[in-house]
């Protein structure tokens, strides 16, 4: 299992359309996906999830992946929820 904590860039956080974004990329994985704020733990892979966590911008989430392809599923969701995604 890969645990890492991640600061969150994008300026809205993880509102609707980047958990969206997340659950997506999530699901294009095998590997479990957890997400934690707080003491709050959800699935990585539900929008219903993601969302009730209410992570702002700034805030630190935990993200933890366990399964075949964790490595790159770590790698990749790292990647997105610091990234800043201008688009927003």
């Amino acid at each position: 299992m890969i645990e890492r904590d991640v600061v969150l860039a994008g300026k809205h956080g993880l509102h609707a359309r980047p958990a969206a974004e997340f659950v997506k990329l999530a699901g294009r994985f095998d590997s479990d996906v957890q997400l934690s704020k707080g003491d709050m733990t959800v699935d990585g892979k539900s929008i219903m999830g993601v969302m009730m966590l209410a992570a702002e911008c700034g805030s630190t989430v935990t993200l933890r992946v366990k399964g075949p392809d964790e490595a790159a599923a770590a790698e990749a969701l790292s990647a997105f929820l610091s990234s800043e995604r201008p688009e927003e």
